[in-house]
């Protein structure tokens, strides 16, 4: 059980930015013993794939706070963010240890298709709303809420490793955040449209 809440925790953290999870768990598994990788994921420790994951964490952190930039980078991250969250979700195994579980480890596939499955509808939420924030605070919002995922991205990173029972709390407040969002975004949209349909103004 709590291999897959890590796994779930950081797979949402990727769908928020693909590349805070690689790093966390990369350098606590070089660095520390907290995180333990399993055979066939070494490679996520590499320094050089550290370094290009740094260089491309450094990339997505300036662009994604830059009004409509931020919304083509997030079209190229729909591929980038569920693929990062499969590796995720399918490499930890910081948590098994506590359970004593292998079930995870013995099948891989099931953490792919869960860790794309999470990350890309995280993905799919925070894409959708941007714009909307962009458009509604004439982009002076998009390196707040960017700013606010990247600090939710490395947060639910770090307890999906270290406090793992707390994953569930998580997710139900990004839940929470995400439906509220998402109600917003439709009534922007259907204001923006009955204003369409207005028939113009006589002097």
């Amino acid at each position: 059980m709590f291999a897959a809440l890590t796994g779930l925790g950081l797979s949402t953290a990727a769908g928020l930015n693909a590349y805070i999870p690689l790093m966390v768990v990369g350098l606590l598994a070089d660095f520390t013993d907290a995180v333990r990788l399993p055979q066939g994921y070494e490679w996520l420790s590499n320094g050089w794939v550290l370094t290009v994951i740094g260089v491309l964490l450094v990339a997505e952190f300036v662009l994604d706070k830059v009004p409509v930039v931020d919304h083509v980078n997030d079209i190229i991250q729909t591929a980038v963010r569920p693929a990062s969250g499969g590796v995720v979700f399918s490499a930890t195994a910081a948590a098994a240890k506590l359970d004593n579980s292998a079930w995870m480890a013995e099948h891989p596939a099931v953490g792919w298709v869960l860790g794309i499955v999470v990350a890309l509808v995280v993905h799919l939420v925070k894409a959708s709303t941007r714009p909307v924030v962009n458009a509604s605070t004439a982009g002076f919002g998009a390196p707040i809420v960017s700013t606010v995922e990247d600090v939710s991205s490395l947060g639910m990173s770090l307890i999906a490793i270290f406090l793992p029972v707390l994953v569930i709390v998580g997710v139900v407040v990004m839940a929470l955040v995400a439906w509220v969002l998402v109600r917003r975004v439709r009534r922007f949209r259907e204001s923006r449209r009955a204003r369409a349909a207005a028939p113009p103004e006589t002097p």
